[in-house]
């Protein structure tokens, strides 16, 4: 595929999470946990303890989106030490913080993300924008499975891939929600990189996730060649 493939975790069979990694695994370049806390939005889902128990049966790196409103310090190195390779956080949370929790996580060798949620401007990351490995566009309100598409949202794709290009910038452009055959076309020509899968790009194509794995890498492949 041209694009890189992340399931999203909270999403499969959380009671046969060994058998879905170890199918998984054949296919995912990335794996990704939505830490929620119920107070950035009204879900709740994953922690840290998690990924600390997936990377003992995979070696697929991780990345942890945190819809935290009190991100410090000692959560980035909890995320650290269960062994996330990039730690993606929300730019309005950790505004006093940034450059502190940016070092820390390079510090560490780890890869350091932030999401744009679709009500928020892009250049809100632009002061340190060259020192982001993902930037990750949400193309839905956060929280929740199966929510719809926001039009809006292909614009900052464009301008991130624009701003890549223009600059020389190394971050990595993933999307999250909707990434689907209705949208893979649509998002990979404004420049997405990597899709994040869920329930209806994924888990939802079949009851046996082998299968959907298959369903989705043809999906993909017919909508971007």
């Amino acid at each position: 595929m041209k694009v890189k493939f992340s399931p999203s975790l909270m999403c499969m069979d959380l009671l046969n999470i060994e058998r879905e990694i170890r199918t998984l695994d054949t296919k995912a370049d990335f794996y990704h946990v939505d830490i929620i806390d119920w107070h950035y939005c009204k879900n709740m889902s994953l922690a840290p303890c998690f990924v600390k128990a997936i990377q003992g049966i995979s070696k697929v790196p991780q990345e942890v989106h945190l819809y935290v409103d009190n991100i410090d310090a000692e959560l980035v190195q909890l995320c650290i030490d269960s062994g996330a390779e990039i730690i993606t956080m929300p730019p309005e949370v950790v505004e006093r913080q940034t450059y502190r929790l940016i070092r820390q996580i390079k510090a560490a060798g780890r890869k350091v993300g932030f999401f744009i949620n679709p009500s928020a401007r892009l250049d809100v990351v632009e002061p340190y924008i060259d020192q982001i490995d993902r930037l990750l566009i949400m193309t839905v309100d956060p929280g929740f499975a199966g929510q719809p598409f926001i039009e809006n949202s292909l614009a900052k794709i464009r301008q991130a891939k624009q701003w890549k290009e223009k600059f020389g910038y190394s971050y990595d452009i993933a999307v999250d929600g909707c990434c689907n055959e209705r949208y893979y076309k649509t998002l990979y020509d404004a420049g997405a990189e990597v899709f994040i899968v869920g329930t209806s790009g994924l888990f939802g194509k079949d009851p046996d996730t082998a299968k959907a794995l298959e369903i989705t890498e043809k999906l993909i492949d017919q909508a971007i060649g």
